[in-house]
């Protein structure tokens, strides 16, 4: 099954390699290639997920291929590939949405100048994701987790022609780096303090206490920064709306089950080594991102916008529930999300590219996806209406949906935390009122889209048709994907997961610290109260416990299905009923809906705090390094260029004057003595009468 796997990761990598080299000369630009290699993976993805994961059926099935990849002295650094019942779901999950968007941009990207290209990214951003999928290692996780960066960078900016594309690619790319060099500092600290990062010694250098307390709370927190980049959760959100200026079916694979899942992938990776604190941190920043993101939707008028924003909320929803503990119920939001909001961007694909049919038609040069331009598309759009509307009511919550059982499963876990935890009740309302937001910002999109009179005029009406059956052949699938029944088998029950294969193979894992501290406190116990009375307060607690979880989980999906159906009821009044004008309601909320309708300020902010902010610090960094540091630099220089003067002044007129002076009077001494030295020896015999002469005559005086 090994090599089974390895045919997965690496047939897109080479399906890459031949695409961008040879796709030019190959038949359809080799986009055949791309799709035989990512459909060719989710035949054997399918295949490994029904011998392994249903064939075993066992919560507990691992296996995976290790090697030594580096190696000095004593010490080895092993990488390899984990196989279990969440990497295979995984891995069904990114090569079916993944597949799905291979097929639909057939119809969607053709006729593209760069066709070819289109499909060599989406290649490599398939290997980039299932290489994140399958390691074992946080090395190798953080390898792919760049590549993944690298391939939406590629995908995002790919009509670069066009600036809003180029800068959104770029801002992609940078925010994600502020919360990738947080996820590089956590893995710092988990090597400096285990010497591995193999996920399985990790956990055992963990559980052996040598990482534990607050260094492993910012170990956690640290890594988790990594996943509010991707993951784009507050503050690190503002990449992803941004990023709807790629194609739709690049909008379809990053906020579906590919780059955004990456960060929700990771928590669940590392559920088993979080504190709790660095669990309540989680907890707050998804909580809050919900609900945050979701007021953004609720104002916006561009139908991927509303989608993006959608996704920003649902991801903090997953996010939310892993940080409270309800891992099962994140992992299966992660799942279920996975297929609706694939199924709405590439509705919304279906229906942007019946707009632009229809505004070229009348040569208008009208916003395709502005929603206040379409209405009325479900009469020639009926299949994307359909589907569209089957994924809606998923996200929103409607029983009978693969929606309602996760998102009402993290709505009863967070409800049964604060009821655990009661000065945490922010986070159960932060859960509640994303769904009431949830319920009503998807229905005003469909509302706004299907409904009433197409806007643009009946003219153009005329030109708009349903998308090719290579576009709505996904979406078919898609839909049928979001319907409860497939995930709850063999229970087949329509208000929990509990008892299907999801919730059996999927369960919660014990956080491997623990182990020691429940130790600790079983023998506290045997000490003061004796193995009997230990049992017996094991047995309550347990008991406690999962009342505490039946009674949230029925409170849960009383108040969901009120909220949910809220919002609807809101939407349907204002949107199509039109029993109240949203527009006066708009100027009554007066600056909370200019909040909402300009993102909260966020992109404001950040281009004053930030980007500003940052820019002054550069200048004056620059202005410090230019007058203090080469103020410095230059002063000593010319300091010692003046002691350099002085000190050739002083080297030329006093060290060499003395010297020339020396030398001036030997010289004249010499030429002094010369004229006593003629070489006659009559003038010495003369000179030396006369000089003893001279002595005489002073002696005698």
């Amino acid at each position: 099954m090994i090599n089974v796997s390895l045919y997965i990761l690496f047939v897109p990598l080479i399906a890459f390699g031949i695409v961008v080299f040879f796709g030019k000369i190959l038949p359809r630009n080799g986009d055949w290639v791309s799709l035989f290699a990512i459909w060719s993976g989710l035949a054997l993805s399918l295949y490994l997920f029904v011998s392994l994961v249903l064939g075993n059926y066992d919560p507990a099935f691992s296996q995976g291929l290790q090697f030594n990849w580096l190696a000095w002295g004593d010490y080895h650094l092993t990488i390899g590939i984990k196989l279990d019942n969440v990497s295979i779901v995984m891995l069904v999950v990114v090569t079916l949405v993944s597949s799905l968007v291979h097929l639909y941009s057939v119809g969607y990207m053709k006729g593209d100048p760069k066709y070819g290209r289109f499909f060599a990214y989406l290649s490599i951003f398939s290997f980039s994701m299932i290489g994140l999928v399958l390691a074992d290692n946080l090395l190798i996780i953080y390898a792919f987790w760049e590549l993944v960066g690298l391939s939406s960078y590629l995908l995002i900016g790919f009509w670069h022609e066009k600036d809003t594309a180029a800068n959104a690619s770029k801002k992609a790319f940078i925010t994600n780096r502020i919360g990738d060099a947080g996820m590089l500092a956590g893995i710092l600290i988990v090597f400096a303090s285990l010497g591995t990062l193999n996920l399985t010694e990790v956990g055992t250098g963990i559980a052996a206490g040598h990482l534990s307390g607050n260094m492993l709370t910012i170990a956690g927190v640290c890594l988790f920064c990594g996943a509010i980049g991707k993951s784009a959760q507050f503050p690190l959100h503002v990449w992803l709306p941004d990023a709807m200026e790629g194609p739709t079916p690049v909008s379809a694979l990053i906020h579906a089950a590919t780059m955004v899942a990456a960060g929700v992938y990771l928590v669940v990776r590392l559920f088993v080594f979080l504190t709790p604190d660095a669990s309540l941190v989680i907890a707050y920043v998804g909580g809050f991102t919900a609900l945050f993101a979701a007021t953004i939707a609720v104002a916006q008028n561009d139908i991927k916008r509303v989608l993006a924003y959608s996704t920003v909320s649902q991801l903090g929803y997953m996010i939310m529930a892993l940080g409270v503990g309800a891992y099962t119920a994140g992992f299966f939001h992660l799942v279920t999300h996975a297929m609706f909001k694939a199924c709405l961007f590439l509705g919304s694909g279906s229906v942007i590219h019946a707009m632009h049919g229809a505004l070229h038609s009348v040569h208008s040069d009208s916003d395709p996806q502005d929603m206040r331009n379409m209405g009325g598309l479900k009469k020639y759009l009926p299949v994307t209406y359909w589907t569209f509307l089957i994924a809606t009511v998923a996200l929103s919550g409607v029983p009978l949906t693969s929606g309602f059982l996760s998102k009402d499963a993290i709505l009863g876990g967070s409800l049964a935390f604060a009821m655990q935890h009661p000065a945490h009740w922010l986070l159960p309302l932060f859960g509640f009122l994303a769904a009431l937001l949830t319920a009503f910002y998807m229905f005003r999109l469909v509302f706004l889209t299907f409904f009433g009179k197409f806007r643009v005029g009946p003219k153009a009406e005329k030109s708009l048709h349903e998308s090719p059956k290579v576009m709505t052949v996904p979406l078919i699938t898609l839909s049928a994907l979001c319907f409860f029944g497939i995930y709850t088998l063999p229970a087949f029950n329509p208000t929990t997961p509990t008892g299907g294969w999801f919730s059996n193979l999927m369960p919660t894992p014990a956080r491997v610290w623990e182990g020691v501290v429940m130790m600790d406190d079983h023998q506290e116990k045997i000490a003061s109260h004796g193995v009997q009375d230990s049992h017996q307060s094991s047995v309550s607690e347990h008991s406690e416990d999962h009342d505490v979880h039946h009674t949230a989980h029925i409170w849960a999906m009383i108040i969901s299905l009120l909220v949910a159906g809220g919002g609807i009821w809101l939407a349907t009044m204002g949107y199509l009923w039109k029993r109240f004008d949203p527009a006066a309601w708009q100027r009554r909320l007066g600056v909370v809906y200019q909040g909402m309708y300009h993102k909260w300020w966020s992109d404001e902010i950040n281009q004053l705090v930030i980007i500003n902010g940052s820019t002054r610090l550069a200048n004056i960094i620059s202005w410090f390094d230019a007058f203090i540091v080469d103020g410095v630099v230059n002063a000593a220089a010319f300091l010692i260029r003046q002691l350099g003067t002085i000190h050739g002044w002083f080297d030329l007129y006093v060290v060499d004057g003395l010297v020339n002076l020396s030398a001036w009077i030997v010289g004249l001494f010499g030429r002094l003595v010369q004229n006593f030295q003629g070489g006659m020896i009559q003038r010495y015999i003369f000179i030396m009468i006369l000089t003893v002469g001279l002595f005489i005559i002073i002696k005698i005086f």
